[in-house]
């Protein structure tokens, strides 16, 4: 596989991904704190039979980083997605994102269905029911406590500090089978997180979302009425869940198919948030299965 660096200018963001092969669209969507190098065994393998493409979101490592908190909104993060995907010719494409890349992948597919053939979310919560879990559960309120601290001014600099110690912890202490935390690994990911302005722009997407628990200066989800109706995927849509995630726990799957008609559920016992990385071959076999025969 030789993968190609590219970038493409919009009016307001310039976007950097990476591709490799030839075929029908297969376009895969990091979360945070990752970026496009997240999914380099899903383009080894899918590029052997589609033009597999991996971005960097903005405000993360190589492409553009605005720097108002109101530019990293649900809107502005699905018009990169629409733009990205008319820029590389390949609408309807299959769609394969993980935490907030599934964010903005499930607005996509809820308000552009035209846009997505097949989408495949790995642990990330339809917007619906994540609202629930953090106005209802207190088991998910405190799951997500982290989100507010990573919200506060000052969070990057914390991060970043003692060559970004504090986040190689949160993998090293949140996943399930540590192996892939290889020192070449971080090495890229130190990388990522220190190019100038990376870090807190890349934060940005907790402060600009109302998704998170309740504080005593913010409502929060509690403060949020979502219509179900606004939010209802119609695509073929499967959802890979690790289910010893710590941060998004099983709950957030309960009722999902209510928003999700035509829905297949995967889940992976042993694998946590990180279980693209712990199991890739797994991962890559339930997404070939459903692009091929679902």
């Amino acid at each position: 596989m030789t993968l190609q660096h590219h970038y493409v200018d919009f009016d307001d963001v310039r976007l950097h991904y990476v591709d490799a092969g030839d075929g029908p669209l297969i376009l895969f969507i990091h979360g945070f704190p990752e970026f496009w190098y997240a999914w380099q065994a899903q383009l080894d393998e899918f590029s052997r039979d589609h033009h597999a493409v991996a971005l960097d979101l903005r405000g993360h490592n190589l492409s553009g980083k605005p720097t108002d908190v109101k530019a990293y909104r649900p809107k502005h993060l699905v018009a990169d997605l629409r733009r990205l995907i008319d820029h590389l010719g390949g609408r309807p494409c299959i769609v394969v994102a993980h935490d907030w890349g599934g964010a903005a992948a499930w607005n996509l597919a809820a308000a552009h269905p035209e846009y997505i053939e097949k989408l495949v979310i790995i642990n990330s919560p339809h917007p619906v029911t994540f609202a629930r879990e953090l106005r209802d559960s207190p088991v998910q309120q405190q799951a997500s406590a982290y989100m507010n601290w990573l919200r506060r001014p000052g969070a990057a600099e914390k991060l970043l500090e003692n060559d970004c110690a504090r986040l190689a912890a949160m993998f090293t202490q949140s996943t399930a089978d540590p192996r892939w935390l290889t020192f070449d690994l971080l090495e890229r990911y130190r990388e990522a997180w220190t190019q100038p302005g990376a870090l807190d722009a890349s934060l940005n997407f907790y402060r600009a979302s109302p998704l998170h628990p309740a504080t005593p200066e913010e409502p929060g989800a509690s403060g949020l009425s979502l219509d179900p109706a606004d939010f209802t995927v119609r695509v073929p849509t499967l959802v890979i869940w690790g289910e010893r995630d710590t941060a998004l726990l099983p709950g957030l799957l309960d009722g999902i198919e209510a928003m999700v008609p035509n829905l297949t559920v995967k889940r992976i016992p042993d694998g946590s948030h990180w279980v693209i990385h712990e199991r890739p071959e797994e991962v890559n076999q339930l997404i070939r299965e459903f692009v091929e025969h679902y």
